[in-house]
């Protein structure tokens, strides 16, 4: 079961890591400067879970780094305590009374029961086998969490003695998909499985992603994804994107006003795309936003 909890966890920094649609500005992962007259905020757009190996880091993000008094993450992944991990989804990803059967079309559970072991998930909630199975792909082309900008950028900075600051627990981040109405929780899990399901689907599929976010050229993937989740699971959309871009801008705000400091933001990337976006609110808050890399 420890292996289960790792993968549900992994899972979550993946999917929080999608991207949507924006002009590249050069090969290199996407990154914003917000400026106020007394601060300034880096806004650099994650992959969380990466080949050992890649080499994403540029001389631009490492001078931001050097000259950053404060990082951002999204959550404390690197601090995570695997028993505290473990509960987190006893109590919020397991439902005791209902099984996945139960709550699933019959295609769904065909197709699940020949997508995976359905007895080792039958107990999980929607969301939960939801990002266990879209774990799966990127684990076997060799992505690695540990890898990943986030955990690695953490660790240094702590070592650095850098100040680091989460805009959420884990707990926020387990309540952010228990909160969900069922029908939302079983959409994302159909619409995971039908992805699984797709005859074209191969391994060879994450190259690609992986590959435009190192380039930086986010336009490569398309707007489907975001549009996609926006009009066909808007519950989703609202919780996943919309409403922590919000909260993040909101505290955000709050710190380009006090003091003459240059902090780094690291999330994932989807969380920079389209109107809802950190780009586009802090913009809308009357910040001059320049997309640097």
């Amino acid at each position: 079961m420890p292996s289960l909890f790792k993968a549900l966890l992994s899972a979550a920094a993946v999917l929080i890591a999608s991207f949507g649609a924006v002009q590249a500005a050069a090969a290199a992962p996407a990154m914003w400067l917000v400026k106020s007259p007394h601060s300034a905020i880096y806004l650099f757009g994650t992959l969380h879970a990466l080949t050992p190996g890649d080499r994403w880091r540029t001389p631009l993000y490492d001078a931001v780094y050097a000259k950053a008094q404060t990082l951002w993450f999204e959550t404390d992944v690197a601090g995570a305590d695997p028993l505290a991990v473990q509960n987190l989804v006893a109590r919020y990803g397991v439902d005791p009374q209902r099984t996945l059967s139960q709550k699933l079309p019959a295609s769904d559970v065909a197709t699940l029961s020949r997508t995976a072991n359905l007895s080792r998930l039958d107990h999980l909630r929607p969301w939960a086998a939801a990002l266990v199975l879209s774990m799966q792909p990127v684990i076997a082309q060799g992505g690695k969490v540990e890898a990943g900008a986030d955990i690695a950028v953490t660790r240094e900075a702590r070592a650095g003695d850098k100040h680091v600051k989460f805009f959420e627990s884990l707990e926020d981040q387990a309540r952010l998909f228990a909160d969900l109405p069922e029908p939302a929780e079983v959409r994302y899990l159909s619409d995971v499985l039908k992805d699984r399901a797709r005859p074209h689907r191969s391994l060879a599929r994450q190259e690609p992603l992986e590959q435009a976010w190192l380039d930086g050229d986010l336009a490569r993937l398309g707007p489907a994804l975001v549009g996609q989740m926006r009009t066909q699971n808007p519950a989703l959309y609202e919780a996943l994107l919309k409403h922590r871009n919000e909260l993040w801008a909101a505290r955000l705000t709050a710190e380009l006003a006090t003091g003459d400091r240059v902090e780094l933001v690291n999330v994932g990337a989807l969380h920079m795309v389209g109107d809802d976006g950190l780009p586009a609110l802090l913009a809308a808050r009357g910040y001059t936003v320049e997309r640097v890399q």
